[in-house]
């Protein structure tokens, strides 16, 4: 007796072709939804930020090694940059514990990156550290793997980043972006996109960490004197420069508009 085709569900190299477009598009909808309704996830606090930016102690392991100039300064550079990821790690720890004291059902202002390396990994580790749940929205690529302080039951991994991007926005109620590069940048712009044209109808925060990186990177100012932007679209987002300042910043903003 010939052995049956599979089922079309079970059709693997159906389910890869681009026939079946359509239903990957909607599996990483659905199955998403799913998982985050069976662990009671509400709303998230979404942190952006370079994946390239070093845990301090890697900083100075690499210091410590250097030996020819390009390295040095390599090794200066990841240096420089490992205050902010020490800054996501802390804030993301205590915002963590300050979700925790939230009543509510479920679970309230959950962080949530991308899952990767440097800043994700970052904010994973402080919620980790915190006894917290944190999620992570990985992405298939090749230069990228998923940090490890992601909660299992809350990693993801996307292969269309227009979906992955859906969920970062679904259930924020907060995004806080730390300096980064391309991935951050188009982040970071489709907040403010988002925002400035009431696609996201909900309240919600954005907070932009180390003003003396973003105003050398993107002249603010610049696009409101050519007009390319309102003068009210300056207050979409505020400028931080301290974990301090960010956790009061985000915490007062949420106690008033989600509590």
């Amino acid at each position: 007796m010939a052995k049956p085709p599979p089922k079309a569900y079970r059709n693997e190299d159906f389910l890869g072709s681009r026939d079946a477009r359509e239903l990957r598009i909607l599996s990483e909808y659905l199955e998403p939804e799913a998982r985050f309704e069976r662990q009671r996830i509400r709303d998230t606090i979404v942190f952006f930020g370079s994946a390239r930016l070093k845990y301090r102690e890697t900083a100075e392991r690499m210091r410590a090694e250097a030996s020819t100039d390009q390295e040095i300064k390599r090794a200066e550079q990841a240096l420089e940059g490992s205050r902010y990821y020490e800054a996501a790690r802390e804030l993301s720890s205590r915002l963590t514990k300050w979700a925790a004291e939230v009543k509510g059902e479920g679970r309230n202002f959950v962080i949530c990156t991308g899952a990767g390396p440097g800043i994700m990994e970052a904010a994973n580790r402080g919620a980790h550290e915190a006894g917290g749940p944190s999620v992570g929205l990985g992405i298939s690529l090749p230069m990228e793997s998923q940090n490890d302080y992601v909660s299992p039951d809350l990693a993801f991994q996307f292969h269309y980043f227009f979906m992955r991007k859906l969920w970062f926005a679904y259930l924020a109620k907060a995004f806080i972006v730390f300096p980064g590069g391309f991935g951050t940048l188009d982040e970071l712009m489709e907040v403010l996109t988002l925002q400035q044209t009431a696609k996201i109808r909900k309240p919600i925060h954005t907070l932009v960490y180390g003003s003396k990186f973003w105003k050398n990177v993107v002249s603010f100012d610049t696009l409101e004197e050519l007009g390319t932007i309102d003068p009210e679209d300056r207050k979409l987002f505020n400028f931080v420069d301290t974990v301090d300042e960010a956790f009061d910043n985000v915490t007062s903003w949420l106690e008033e508009t989600s509590l």
